[in-house]
């Protein structure tokens, strides 16, 4: 047991990213076979996590969640900022500039409207719940514009952890609420051809949600979503700790 728990220890990234595979596995299983895909497998994965930090926490007594346990403290590198921001940086590399052309205006337009409207009603949302600092505000505005703008901003701010959970809580929301409700309301809106799916991808902007939303109404629209989606995070990533900030200081 000595042996086992040191080779553990000694390689605990390698052990955080099979528990992270482990638990991503787990989550696309439970996608696909009890909610027929409507929920996506990113989804649940996250609520799994927040979960797991929770009680991590509170049978540790630490800060850190599942990463005060020695055996899992290599998911505490995993999930740090330097993984986080390398993801967000490879992923705008793989994007190319040229293909938000094909969405024309109306592409460009949804997503600084989808950004904005999301990150006012975030904010809207914590000055209720009596929340007064900018930074805190300007991150739960953020995590209401997608789950990973949230933590980008609340890192970059230096806001409390508690706060960018809640961050994360609320994009995370969004994203569930996303993937369920846009099969529901693609008649309606005429969300049936790719050019309106470019534009409900700028709208909406979480990429798992308008994904799973998409495969839901017609799989062939999820590229185009898809798309315009990824521009929306990463535009969030760049106004929320930015211009929105610095707005929500001068009003606060």
């Amino acid at each position: 047991m000595e042996i086992f728990e040191t080779v553990f220890v000694r390689n605990s990234l390698i052990v955080a990213f099979a528990v992270v595979g482990v638990t991503i596995w787990l989550s696309y299983f439970v996608a696909d076979k009890l909610t027929n895909g409507r929920i996506h497998g990113s989804a649940i994965a996250i609520a799994l996590g927040l979960l797991a930090a929770y009680f991590g926490g509170r049978a540790t007594g630490g800060s850190t969640g599942v990463a005060d346990i020695t055996l899992l403290g290599g998911i505490g590198l995993m999930g740090g900022g330097m993984m986080r921001d390398f993801a967000i940086v490879a992923t705008a590399f793989g994007v190319k500039l040229g293909e938000l052309k094909k969405a024309g205006m109306a592409g460009v337009v949804s997503i600084f409207a989808g950004v904005i409207v999301s990150f006012i009603v975030g904010a809207v949302v914590a000055v209720m719940y009596g929340y007064t600092d900018p930074v805190a505000i300007t991150t739960i505005g953020a995590g209401a514009v997608t789950y990973i703008v949230g933590p980008v901003t609340g890192s970059a701010l230096g806001a409390s952890s508690d706060v960018i959970a809640l961050s994360v809580a609320a994009g995370l929301i969004k994203s569930i609420l996303v993937m369920i409700g846009t099969p529901m309301i693609a008649k309606t809106i005429g969300l049936d051809n790719p050019r309106s799916a470019m534009v409900f991808g700028g709208l909406m902007g979480t990429t798992s949600g308008v994904a799973a939303g998409l495969a839901a109404t017609d799989p062939k629209l999820v590229p185009y979503g898809a798309m315009t989606a990824t521009f929306y995070t990463g535009v969030g990533c760049l106004l929320g700790p930015s211009i929105l900030f610095f707005i929500v200081s001068a009003l606060v």
